[in-house]
């Protein structure tokens, strides 16, 4: 099947072209030293419309499918992970979906431009892959909610213009934790918590560019009518759509592989020992040879599952098997490319080991590689 029209093509090369020219310079420079994105390469991308890929033209958005979010996330994650990351903070950012029409009015157009990016804090200390763990609780006063409790894995939060929260409104028994959840849009000031919300940075070993954070609510007051959709329907607000959240995750795994790929490449031409360069080498051949074929077989999986999602066939199992072989797939080859640098690799000079350190991370976010083959496995043999 044939997935790159012309206008596709023109998508992905101009990603590519901005990536090259805009992001991997920022990469370079800011990486090393754990700097944030700046505020000017965001407004850059929300000159290209990245930011309103999936929100629909009616909203003044681009009204696009997940297949061209899944490339322009690739290229952009080539350069930096973390940009191909940021596009995700107004992209129909988890929850939106079922906000109402008076929501949407109010704040698509704006997610769209990226005048409103935002963050998701739904993660706690005692709840990840076990989401209806979730303790943050909000209680009923008047015509507000407050909320109280931690939240934790928060990226983006203080530099985030909203925040999209889960809390506990109910009780539920055992068997039923997943009910009883709530969803807030929390509207905030970029670059500061609000009275009631306090945030500190968690120390990360890659994954620079956004700070990622632990929340502590504190009877922070929320007024009812910013609730999103029902009350008590939020783990599945949360759960829909995670296709393509596990595409996008593919997509940013693939990204980095190709970054680490070119850059092996690029030393390997240039490396010279025993008089020859290392790329004149067959152990150093077959690896890249292998790092290419791997990334490749990923990419094409992950362009069917795009193509599925955009038919609105139902494809959980091959978006988890896409997510769980990019990821596994990402760190491999990340590490062969620092390998190939050799000890060089092993210093900040070169981009071969910020590729490796996000590269781990993918295994880890969006749902573990673990959780991947629980979904692949339950689609096999039903569940257990």
């Amino acid at each position: 099947m044939t997935y790159m029209t012309d206008e596709r093509r023109m998508i992905q090369e101009q990603a590519r072209e901005f990536t090259r020219r805009e992001v991997i310079p920022v990469a370079n420079r800011l990486d090393p030293e754990q700097g944030d994105i700046p505020r000017e390469l965001r407004e850059k991308m929300a000159e290209l419309g990245y930011f309103g890929i999936l929100v629909p033209e009616a909203y003044g958005g681009l009204g696009l499918g997940c297949f061209e979010y899944c490339l322009v996330t690739e290229e952009l994650s080539r350069g930096w992970m973390s940009v191909g990351s940021l596009i995700v903070r107004g992209n129909m950012l988890i929850g939106s979906h079922m906000m109402s029409e008076e929501q949407r009015k109010r704040y698509f157009s704006r997610m769209a431009t990226g005048e409103l990016v935002g963050a998701f804090a739904m993660s706690e200390p005692d709840a990840g892959s076990d989401v209806a763990n979730l303790s943050c609780r909000a209680v009923k006063e008047g015509d507000s909610w407050l909320i109280t409790g931690n939240k934790y894995w928060c990226t983006y939060a203080k530099e985030a213009d909203f925040l999209i929260v889960i809390a506990r409104t109910s009780k539920a028994p055992p068997e039923k934790r997943h009910r009883g959840l709530s969803m807030f849009f929390i509207e905030k000031k970029a670059g500061e918590f609000p009275d009631g919300i306090a945030g500190s940075a968690i120390p990360k070993i890659g994954y620079f560019g956004m700070k990622t954070y632990e929340l502590a609510f504190d009877n922070f007051r929320v007024p009812a009518e910013n609730m999103i959709g029902e009350e008590g329907q939020a783990f599945y607000y949360a759960t829909h759509g995670l296709e393509t959240g596990r595409a996008q995750t593919a997509a940013r795994s693939i990204g980095v592989a190709q970054g680490a790929l070119e850059d092996a490449i690029a030393y390997s031409q240039q490396r010279v020992q025993f008089g020859k360069r290392i790329s004149d080498f067959q152990v150093t051949r077959f690896k890249l040879a292998a790092m290419a074929a791997e990334i490749e077989a990923c990419r094409q999986l992950n362009y069917f599952v795009c193509d599925q999602i955009d038919n609105g066939r139902r494809c959980d199992q091959e978006a988890a098997m896409s997510k769980y072989l990019a990821a596994e797939m990402s760190e491999r080859v990340a590490s062969e490319g620092l390998q190939i640098h050799g000890g060089a690799g092993y210093t900040k000079l070169h981009a071969a080991e910020r590729y490796w350190r996000d590269a781990r991370l993918t295994k880890i976010f969006e749902g573990t590689s673990e959780i991947q083959l629980r979904v692949i496995s339950d689609g096999i043999l039903g569940k257990a």
